[in-house]
């Protein structure tokens, strides 16, 4: 599994990330999981996403502030990539319900992106919500 995250104050630092919490990197092995560096300037992320981050503060961020996106806005960025692996992610989201397809329609809607993509992303969501 990927994380894809981008520190907010220091855009700079994605490729900290991906040296000591990527692919193939110890924290992968040992978690079972990988994050990966990516500059929020790529992502194509629906309109208003920023005031649906979740924030995550603990004792175990040290005082620091995570902003992680909202499981919709993710689903729909991811889409609009459409890698093998982010369709699989995204059908991962669609058979264990963490995204509502209404609500991810809307989100594909509110994309920065040409109206091929949308439609492409659209019928994606039809046919495999029909094969679930």
């Amino acid at each position: 599994m990927e994380v894809d995250v981008q520190p907010r104050n220091r855009p700079e630092a994605v490729d900290k990330i991906d040296g000591a919490l990527g692919e193939l990197s110890m924290f992968h092995k040992t978690h079972g999981f990988y994050v990966q560096g990516v500059s929020i300037e790529v992502a194509h992320l629906p309109e208003g996403w920023e005031e649906r981050t979740h924030q995550v503060k603990d004792d175990n961020t040290r005082g620091n502030t995570g902003y992680c996106l909202e499981a919709h806005d993710l689903a729909a960025s991811k889409l609009a990539a459409y890698r093998d692996k982010d369709r699989d992610f995204v059908r991962v989201l669609l058979i264990e319900q963490m995204i509502d397809v209404d609500i991810f329609l809307h989100r594909i809607d509110q994309l920065p992106v040409a109206d091929e993509i949308k439609e492409r992303s659209v019928n994606w969501v039809k046919r495999t919500v029909e094969d679930l």
